[in-house]
Protein backbone atom coordinates (compact mmCIF):
# COMPACT_ATOMS: atom_id res chain seq x y z
CA UNK A 1 0.00 0.00 0.00
CA UNK A 2 2.89 2.14 0.64
CA UNK A 3 4.34 2.38 -2.52
CA UNK A 4 0.52 2.69 -4.00
CA UNK A 5 0.48 5.49 -2.10
CA UNK A 6 4.00 7.04 -3.27
CA UNK A 7 2.82 5.98 -7.36
CA UNK A 8 -0.38 7.97 -6.67
CA UNK A 9 1.71 10.90 -5.06
CA UNK A 10 4.43 11.63 -7.25
CA UNK A 11 1.61 11.76 -10.20
CA UNK A 12 -0.80 13.74 -8.56
CA UNK A 13 -3.47 15.27 -9.31
CA UNK A 14 -4.08 13.37 -12.66
CA UNK A 15 -3.40 10.42 -10.81
CA UNK A 16 -6.27 10.60 -8.51
CA UNK A 17 -8.62 11.18 -11.12
CA UNK A 18 -7.42 8.03 -12.77
CA UNK A 19 -7.89 6.11 -10.39
CA UNK A 20 -11.55 7.38 -9.62
CA UNK A 21 -11.83 6.29 -13.67
CA UNK A 22 -10.19 2.84 -12.99
CA UNK A 23 -13.15 2.12 -9.95
CA UNK A 24 -15.54 2.90 -12.16
CA UNK A 25 -14.36 1.07 -14.97
CA UNK A 26 -14.02 -1.94 -12.24
CA UNK A 27 -17.68 -1.24 -11.18
CA UNK A 28 -19.12 -1.49 -15.08
CA UNK A 29 -17.11 -4.66 -15.73
CA UNK A 30 -18.23 -6.46 -12.02
CA UNK A 31 -21.95 -5.18 -12.89
CA UNK A 32 -21.61 -6.57 -16.55
CA UNK A 33 -20.28 -9.91 -15.27
CA UNK A 34 -22.78 -10.51 -12.26
CA UNK A 35 -25.94 -9.51 -14.84
CA UNK A 36 -24.70 -11.84 -17.33
CA UNK A 37 -23.66 -14.56 -15.16
CA UNK A 38 -27.18 -13.89 -13.33
CA UNK A 39 -28.93 -13.54 -16.14
CA UNK A 40 -28.17 -15.16 -19.62
CA UNK A 41 -26.52 -19.32 -18.22
CA UNK A 42 -29.16 -20.93 -19.92
CA UNK A 43 -28.55 -23.96 -21.88
CA UNK A 44 -31.09 -23.05 -24.78
CA UNK A 45 -30.56 -26.73 -26.34
CA UNK A 46 -31.60 -28.63 -23.88
CA UNK A 47 -34.35 -25.69 -23.07
CA UNK A 48 -35.62 -25.88 -26.71
CA UNK A 49 -35.75 -29.55 -26.92
CA UNK A 50 -38.04 -29.83 -24.16
CA UNK A 51 -40.48 -26.86 -25.13
CA UNK A 52 -39.59 -28.68 -28.93
CA UNK A 53 -41.42 -31.87 -27.06
CA UNK A 54 -43.87 -29.89 -25.19
CA UNK A 55 -45.39 -27.98 -28.72
CA UNK A 56 -45.58 -31.24 -30.60
CA UNK A 57 -47.44 -33.11 -28.11
CA UNK A 58 -49.91 -30.29 -27.91
CA UNK A 59 -49.10 -29.02 -24.54
CA UNK A 60 -48.62 -25.36 -25.29
CA UNK A 61 -49.42 -24.42 -21.30
CA UNK A 62 -46.93 -26.77 -19.77
CA UNK A 63 -44.70 -25.11 -22.11
CA UNK A 64 -45.87 -21.50 -21.21
CA UNK A 65 -45.31 -22.75 -17.49
CA UNK A 66 -42.05 -24.01 -18.05
CA UNK A 67 -41.34 -20.37 -19.33
CA UNK A 68 -42.40 -18.87 -16.18
CA UNK A 69 -39.92 -21.48 -14.36
CA UNK A 70 -37.18 -18.43 -13.92
CA UNK A 71 -37.16 -14.97 -15.28
CA UNK A 72 -34.51 -14.96 -17.55
CA UNK A 73 -34.36 -13.43 -20.91
CA UNK A 74 -34.85 -16.59 -23.44
CA UNK A 75 -36.97 -17.64 -21.24
CA UNK A 76 -39.03 -14.47 -21.71
CA UNK A 77 -38.51 -14.58 -25.30
CA UNK A 78 -40.19 -18.08 -26.03
CA UNK A 79 -43.10 -17.16 -23.68
CA UNK A 80 -44.03 -14.21 -25.88
CA UNK A 81 -43.85 -16.29 -28.91
CA UNK A 82 -45.95 -19.49 -27.11
CA UNK A 83 -49.16 -16.79 -26.18
CA UNK A 84 -49.40 -16.23 -29.41
CA UNK A 85 -49.51 -19.15 -30.94
CA UNK A 86 -53.65 -19.14 -31.87
CA UNK A 87 -52.90 -15.54 -33.62
CA UNK A 88 -51.29 -16.66 -36.57
CA UNK A 89 -47.91 -16.60 -37.84
CA UNK A 90 -47.52 -12.78 -37.78
CA UNK A 91 -48.51 -12.34 -34.49
CA UNK A 92 -45.97 -15.31 -33.49
CA UNK A 93 -42.80 -13.65 -35.51
CA UNK A 94 -43.92 -9.94 -34.54
CA UNK A 95 -44.25 -10.80 -30.32
CA UNK A 96 -40.79 -12.97 -30.29
CA UNK A 97 -39.26 -9.93 -32.19
CA UNK A 98 -40.90 -7.13 -29.49
CA UNK A 99 -39.74 -9.12 -26.75
CA UNK A 100 -36.30 -9.53 -28.49
CA UNK A 101 -35.75 -5.81 -28.94
CA UNK A 102 -36.52 -5.49 -25.44
CA UNK A 103 -34.02 -7.90 -23.57
CA UNK A 104 -30.99 -7.03 -26.34
CA UNK A 105 -30.44 -3.62 -24.62
CA UNK A 106 -29.66 -4.86 -21.07
CA UNK A 107 -27.67 -7.75 -22.23
CA UNK A 108 -25.21 -4.87 -23.83
CA UNK A 109 -26.10 -2.26 -21.35
CA UNK A 110 -22.72 0.03 -20.70
CA UNK A 111 -20.23 -2.48 -22.34
CA UNK A 112 -19.32 0.21 -25.09
CA UNK A 113 -18.48 2.83 -22.07
CA UNK A 114 -15.42 0.80 -21.66
CA UNK A 115 -14.31 1.63 -24.40
CA UNK A 116 -14.59 5.59 -23.84
CA UNK A 117 -13.08 4.97 -20.52
CA UNK A 118 -10.42 3.76 -22.22
CA UNK A 119 -10.10 6.94 -24.03
CA UNK A 120 -10.59 9.52 -21.20
CA UNK A 121 -7.97 7.58 -19.16
CA UNK A 122 -5.71 8.30 -22.02
CA UNK A 123 -6.31 11.84 -21.89
CA UNK A 124 -6.28 12.66 -18.51
CA UNK A 125 -3.03 10.55 -18.58
CA UNK A 126 -1.47 12.69 -20.97
CA UNK A 127 -2.44 15.44 -19.06
CA UNK A 128 -0.65 14.43 -16.16
CA UNK A 129 2.17 13.86 -18.29
CA UNK A 130 2.62 17.15 -20.00
CA UNK A 131 2.10 18.75 -16.48
CA UNK A 132 5.11 16.52 -15.14
CA UNK A 133 7.12 17.88 -18.49
CA UNK A 134 6.14 21.53 -17.97
CA UNK A 135 7.16 21.24 -13.97
CA UNK A 136 10.90 19.68 -15.46
CA UNK A 137 11.25 22.22 -18.13
CA UNK A 138 10.21 24.86 -15.07
CA UNK A 139 13.24 23.55 -12.57
CA UNK A 140 15.77 23.30 -15.51
CA UNK A 141 14.73 27.17 -16.44
CA UNK A 142 13.83 28.80 -12.98
CA UNK A 143 15.11 26.47 -10.14
CA UNK A 144 17.82 27.63 -7.94
CA UNK A 145 20.80 25.03 -8.78
CA UNK A 146 20.49 23.37 -6.10
CA UNK A 147 16.84 22.21 -6.34
CA UNK A 148 17.04 21.44 -9.90
CA UNK A 149 18.30 18.00 -9.45
CA UNK A 150 15.34 17.04 -7.28
CA UNK A 151 12.52 19.00 -9.40
CA UNK A 152 13.62 17.89 -12.63
CA UNK A 153 13.51 14.26 -10.96
CA UNK A 154 10.00 15.13 -9.72
CA UNK A 155 8.33 16.28 -12.86
CA UNK A 156 9.97 13.64 -14.74
CA UNK A 157 8.45 10.99 -12.12
CA UNK A 158 4.96 12.93 -12.58
CA UNK A 159 4.70 12.36 -15.89
CA UNK A 160 5.79 8.84 -16.32
CA UNK A 161 3.17 7.75 -13.50
CA UNK A 162 0.60 8.95 -15.21
CA UNK A 163 1.58 7.63 -18.53
CA UNK A 164 1.52 4.72 -17.07
CA UNK A 165 -1.56 4.72 -15.28
CA UNK A 166 -3.69 5.63 -18.31
CA UNK A 167 -1.99 3.27 -20.37
CA UNK A 168 -2.74 0.60 -17.82
CA UNK A 169 -6.43 1.73 -17.48
CA UNK A 170 -6.91 2.00 -21.07
CA UNK A 171 -5.51 -1.38 -21.92
CA UNK A 172 -7.70 -2.91 -18.79
CA UNK A 173 -10.53 -1.26 -20.68
CA UNK A 174 -9.92 -2.22 -23.95
CA UNK A 175 -9.36 -5.98 -23.31
CA UNK A 176 -12.87 -6.21 -21.56
CA UNK A 177 -14.49 -4.93 -23.72
CA UNK A 178 -13.24 -7.42 -26.60
CA UNK A 179 -14.04 -10.05 -24.06
CA UNK A 180 -17.55 -8.74 -23.43
CA UNK A 181 -18.39 -7.43 -26.70
CA UNK A 182 -17.84 -11.12 -28.10
CA UNK A 183 -19.68 -12.99 -25.15
CA UNK A 184 -22.81 -10.90 -25.37
CA UNK A 185 -22.17 -11.18 -29.42
CA UNK A 186 -22.33 -15.31 -28.73
CA UNK A 187 -25.22 -15.00 -26.36
CA UNK A 188 -27.08 -13.13 -29.02
CA UNK A 189 -26.84 -15.08 -31.95
CA UNK A 190 -27.68 -18.08 -29.42
CA UNK A 191 -30.39 -16.15 -28.49
CA UNK A 192 -31.16 -15.74 -32.04
CA UNK A 193 -30.88 -19.10 -33.48
CA UNK A 194 -33.38 -20.10 -30.00
CA UNK A 195 -36.28 -18.12 -31.36
CA UNK A 196 -35.71 -18.86 -34.91
CA UNK A 197 -36.36 -23.02 -34.13
CA UNK A 198 -38.94 -21.31 -31.79
CA UNK A 199 -40.50 -19.54 -35.38
CA UNK A 200 -39.62 -22.71 -36.92
CA UNK A 201 -41.72 -24.82 -34.55
CA UNK A 202 -44.64 -22.59 -34.16
CA UNK A 203 -45.56 -21.64 -37.34
CA UNK A 204 -44.69 -25.36 -38.88
CA UNK A 205 -47.28 -26.65 -36.08
CA UNK A 206 -49.66 -24.82 -37.81
CA UNK A 207 -49.91 -25.69 -41.31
Amino acid sequence: MEKVWEFMHEGAPFSFVNAGILMFVIAVIADRFVHILSKYRVNSEEFMVQIRKLVQAGNIDRAIKLCEAEPLPLLQVVKAGLTQVNRGEDAIIAQIEERMAEVIPALEKRIGWLWSFANIATLVGLLGTISGLIKSFAAVAYADPAQKSALLARGISEAMYNTALGLGIAVTCMMFHLWLYSWTRKIKLDMERSTTKLENLLTLKRE
